[in-house]
This record gives structure tokens, sequence and C-alpha cells, in this order.
């Protein structure tokens, strides 16, 4: 279906966006990524573990394609469960770990021990893995995971800086696991969710090889000035939380297949654009930054499009992903799709045949369950009608509820996967 401005109110607008939304989920779904990059049986045993907020549908889609005998243990987020035969699914809190995350974390690696070399472990990460894999290095306490990680989320430090803090202050993080897995072959089936794909930072990287140091760790510390106690420093600066580097001869064996990317998803939606009409550009699938600055950065490259044909002709729509941070400021509800789309909206100034949508593919934009929203031509005159401050919204990180107020939060529910965030601006005239 072509979408044209003429159309009633946004009606048309918008359910192409949410069609380009919903294919971008589902070209990460598990059940048709995993098949196809499943390892040769085993002389051995196979261990299925994994941690994600894709890692039980992940878990449903190796039991139904895998001929053999098998067993093990996944853990994903609280809502995020799918029933399994043979792999036992934990769940357990995201962002913010709980008990059960770090119950969980000491059984997988209890699995792992006393494998052979003809064992194979096939390890199913994705995004969500740092928070359900909370088992901290000697000396730290779970309140002190949640703690850092709470100051991690509130400081605006980029996805790679956040999981570098995490790999050093972990037990089982940075190569850890892979290393208790020797000498069985380590498989690791990984579902993106940063800027890049680096292994490293997916869940923070519990099977690959960290180049980065403890010092490294210390200075995102310093450089955001988190105050941590001194026994959770020391861990760092002793040494003692070093990470499993790249050349250790335990992870000789480990390979990595990347199966599900936020580039592979732009290009599921780019194909619903082309298909009704207008012209998809992928404007990057690694973009990070403040969320509200990376907003105002859209709207410019909106307007300029739809009042002078630069760099792009009308009708098309602006498609990125990627991972911005928030700079905690206010009280509100807020997360990093709906920040960027209040911030957007706002320079848009309501510029007619503009609209956008921003959401997380995970179905969860901060602590809420709710993946994003809509905006639209109409969407301040809306706001200021019915009482609302956009401005003030913003500088109080009040996105959810600025939205949830004008009926345009988008709620998905679990999608079982998790390929970051996906932004698109739909530009008419």
């Amino acid at each position: 279906m072509s979408v044209h401005p003429s159309e009633k109110a946004g009606d048309g607008e918008r359910a192409l966006l949410r069609r380009m939304f919903d294919a971008a989920i589902a070209a990460a779904q598990p059940d048709l990524c995993v098949p196809a990059a499943l390892p040769e049986a085993p002389k051995g045993r196979l261990i299925v573990i994994g941690a994600g907020k894709a890692s039980a549908a992940m878990a449903r889609a190796v039991e139904r394609n895998w001929p053999g005998p098998l067993s093990g243990l996944v853990v994903t987020r609280y809502g995020y469960a799918v029933p399994c035969e043979r792999i036992e699914i934990v769940e357990a809190a995201h962002p913010v770990p709980d008990a059960a995350g770090l119950a969980a974390a000491r059984r997988i690696l209890g699995l792992v021990q006393g494998l052979s070399a003809e064992d194979t472990v096939l390890c199913l990460i994705s995004g969500g893995g740092s928070a359900l894999l909370p088992l901290p290095a000697d000396g730290i306490s779970l309140e002190d995971k949640q703690m850092v990680n709470r100051a991690l989320l509130g400081c605006g430090a980029s996805i790679g800086e956040m999981n570098c803090v995490r790999r050093h202050l972990s037990a089982i993080k940075g190569g850890r696991l892979a290393a208790a897995c020797h000498p069985a072959r380590v498989v690791t089936l990984l579902i993106s969710d940063v800027p890049g794909d680096d292994p490293r930072d997916i869940a923070s990287g519990p099977t690959v090889g960290d180049a980065s140091t403890c010092a490294d760790a210390l200075a995102i510390i310093g450089r955001y000035a988190i105050a941590l106690p001194d026994h959770i420093l020391e861990v760092l600066r002793s040494g003692r939380g070093e990470s499993i580097k790249p050349d250790d001869p335990r992870l000789a064996g480990a390979e990595v297949r990347m199966i599900a990317t936020p580039q592979m998803a732009l290009e599921a939606a780019a194909r619903v654009a082309a298909q009704a009409g207008v012209t998809p550009h992928i404007l990057g699938d690694g973009i990070e930054g403040e969320a509200r600055d990376v907003g105002k950065v859209m709207a410019a490259i909106a307007l300029q499009t739809a009042r002078r044909g630069q760099p792009f002709a009308a009708p098309c729509v602006l498609l990125s992903g990627g991972e911005t941070t928030v700079t905690v400021r206010g009280g509100g509800r807020g997360g990093r799709n709906v920040e960027f789309l209040l911030a957007c909206a706002i320079a848009l100034q309501g510029e007619q045949g503009v609209h956008g949508l921003a959401g997380d593919t995970d179905g969860v934009d901060g602590l809420e369950d709710i993946a994003g929203a809509h905006i639209g031509p109409d969407t301040l005159r809306r706001a200021w009608a019915g009482g609302l401050r956009p401005t003030d919204s913003l500088d109080n990180n009040d996105g959810h509820g600025f939205f949830q107020a004008l009926g345009d939060s988008i709620v998905t529910g679990p999608t079982l996967t998790n390929v970051n965030d996906f932004r698109a601006l739909l530009i008419l005239r």
C-alpha cells in the first residue's frame, strides 16, 4: 500500500511505520535465525546454556531443530520465558539484577564443570545478558552489582563503556564462562543489540576474550565521576578483576556465530517501505550519543529533506539503529527511544508530512514494558491542548508519561528478541 498525505490524519503513516517496526523484530526471531547456525553433533554431550532477552526463544529453536540428546539452562528476563522440554528456563530481573539472576549464573557455571574435549557447549547470548548473569567477582556483593548498574545506567556512559566496567567486576563475563568450559568445544550464537556488533559487548562477552583492562574500567569510572566504595575499586586497582584475554589457550576452540544484527533488522524494515512506494535510507545501525541530541539531529535532517529535497527526495523514510544514552536529570518515566522522539518532535515543531516511530526491539524502553511511541505533525498541538509542556517533560526525562497521556505509546509485549533500538522518520513531502 502506498502512503499519501491525503489519507486520514496519520493513520496510514502510523500503520506503515508500525509494519516496518514489526518487520525489524520479525527478522531477528530465533526460530528464523537459529537453525542454520547450529553446530554439528558432538561425540560427547551437548550442553546448552545462555542468557538474554531472546535466550529462551533461542533455546526453544534449538530444541525444535536438534535431532539428538541435549540438556541445559538459560536465564531470561521476567515475562520472556517460553516452554521448553529439555532446557530449563529461569527468569530474572533486567536491567538491575536480582538474586534469581545470581543463582542462575552460579548454576550455569556449575553445569560446565568437568566437561571433556568430546563435549560441546552451545551458548545462546542476546542483549540483556549482562544484568541476567550478575555473578560478581570475589569481594563484591549482589547489592554492589545493583548499585554499579544503576550508576552506569544513569550517568550517560555508552554501552561499550558500561560493559567494560561490568566485565571487570564479574566472575562470569569477559571470557570467564568460556574458560570454565575448557576443554569442551564452545559455540556461541549471538543476537546483537550493540552498536558495531562487538561480541565483547553483547551481554559483556561471557564467552569472548577481552583485550580491555582494569585500568580501562577505572578510567571510565573516573570519566563519569561515578562514586564507588573502596572495596569495589580495589578489585580494579589490584588487577584482580582482569578479564580473560583473546590469546588465552582455554579459548582456542571457542567459536562465535553472529545470527541476527541491527543491520539485518533495518534492511527488513527497508523492504517494507520500498514495497509501499517509499524510498528507504538507512543512516546507520550503530548510532550512539545522548538520545535528545540524536533526536535534534535527525529532526534537522528530516526538515532539510521535507523543505529542500536534500539530502533525500520525499517520499522517503530515514531508518537508524544503535543505542543512545540518557543522562538522567529528572524524576520522570523515560527511556532512550521516547527521549529521542520527544526531542525530535520539539525540533520538528509540527512540520507537515513528517511522522516518526522509535522503539526498542525487545519491547522494553527503559524500565517500562512499553516499546516506544509515535510522533506526527499534530503531536505538539495535542500536547499543548491537553495541558502538557513538551520541554518540561523532556527536562524531567518523562517521555513515557508524555506519550502515554497522548495515547501514542507502543506496547508490543515480550518480543523474544533484541536487536537494539529502531528509529524511523517518514517524510512525505
